[in-house]
């Protein structure tokens, strides 16, 4: 049976930064996910992305967040069990818990904090006769790879901040990029619906508007997608189509753990996360609260906070006091020592 400290249940950007915060704190982590690397969402659906609200980054790609993170957290030794999935869980006498896969590993931990994003995921498809078809023969609902684009006519559909910042990035890769929305409003951040607008003025982006893709046409792969705005129906010759439309989430088995769910979502209590379990936490996407923003950046808040709670919770009897890690550097497991300027914590015995 595997031991740690803090067991984490989901190796996405909010899992791994808490395995920084939990370290600044001398506490070991492990944590366990479902895909067979660590990153989640951004290692496995967009690893090209650029992300543009990560402090200090005024632009960095999905992929290379990750890869900063696990750079981040090496001085402390996470262990990582990968392509298993969190089945059950078991409280014992003392509070502590054992975890089990759905592949029978065991995970024993004072403090688990679940971490698992969106959960298990699945892209909303929009209604077409012959969707399945053309599926991997020119639609696809994720963008793994941007350069499989590269001077391809590609039509995006969707409003959402996916559908805005792939039209932007892919108006510099593909030969031609159109963009179709049922609404003239988009969902997005007003920065990107600011920047597809000038794209459009200056002729990279063919934006549609309300609009909706109603049919898909080829031979054995697609060829032309049915374009109807209002009452008119338009056929663009295109090489991909990709809707964009989100992810249906789904919890999984953690949705039987006794946790107080609402709307898909866990809830927890914003001074540190925690749920109604006592040694429960939830942090980042999988989480639910007044005012929630679903944000990487919120995430790496929560983790902190939930962090804190944790020793608290296996160290009743310790204080410390905040410093920084510009005072003293980051002390790793192994005794190496890096400058960096983190949040280091002094414990008062």
């Amino acid at each position: 049976m595997l031991k740690t400290d803090i067991l984490i249940i989901g190796a996405g950007p909010t899992g791994l930064f808490a395995v920084f915060e939990a370290g600044l704190l001398q506490l070991k982590c492990h944590l366990i996910d479902a895909l067979p690397q660590a990153g989640g969402q951004c290692s496995e659906i967009y690893p090209k992305k650029p992300i543009y609200d990560i402090p200090g980054f005024p632009e960095i790609l999905a992929g290379e967040l990750v890869d900063n993170l696990m750079d981040q957290i090496r001085p402390f030794q996470p262990g990582f069990t990968l392509g298993e999935r969190a089945e059950t869980i078991e409280k014992l006498e003392d509070g502590s818990f054992i975890v089990t896969t759905n592949k029978g590993t065991k995970h024993h931990a004072p403090i688990v904090a679940i971490a698992g994003g969106l959960g298990s995921f699945e892209p909303r498809k929009p209604l077409l006769e012959n969707l399945k078809k053309y599926e991997d023969k020119g639609v696809a609902y994720i963008i793994k790879d941007p350069e499989i684009y590269r001077n391809k006519k590609v039509l995006i559909s969707g409003g959402g901040d996916s559908a805005l910042d792939w039209s932007i990035f892919l108006s510099e890769v593909a030969s031609e990029v159109t963009l179709v929305h049922r609404r003239n409003e988009f969902r997005g951040a007003l920065d990107s619906v600011e920047k597809v607008q000038q794209l459009k003025d200056q002729g990279k982006i063919n934006l549609i508007t309300p609009a909706e893709v109603i049919a898909l046409r080829g031979a054995d792969n697609l060829e032309a997608v049915v374009v109807r705005k209002e009452d008119k129906e338009v056929t663009i010759s295109v090489d991909s189509f990709i809707p964009l439309f989100g992810l249906s989430p789904k919890l999984g088995p953690i949705a039987d753990w006794g946790l107080e769910i609402e709307k898909n979502a866990i809830k927890v209590d914003t001074f540190d996360y925690q749920t109604n379990v006592p040694g429960i936490y939830a942090i980042g996407d999988v989480n639910t609260y007044p005012g929630k923003l679903k944000l990487i950046l919120c995430g790496f808040h929560e983790a902190t906070l939930m962090c804190q709670s944790a020793y608290q919770r296996i160290f009743p009897d310790k204080k410390y006091i905040m410093k920084y890690t510009t005072v003293g550097g980051v002390q790793g497991f192994d005794g190496s020592k890096k400058e960096a300027p983190k949040a280091v914590v002094k414990k008062i015995e």
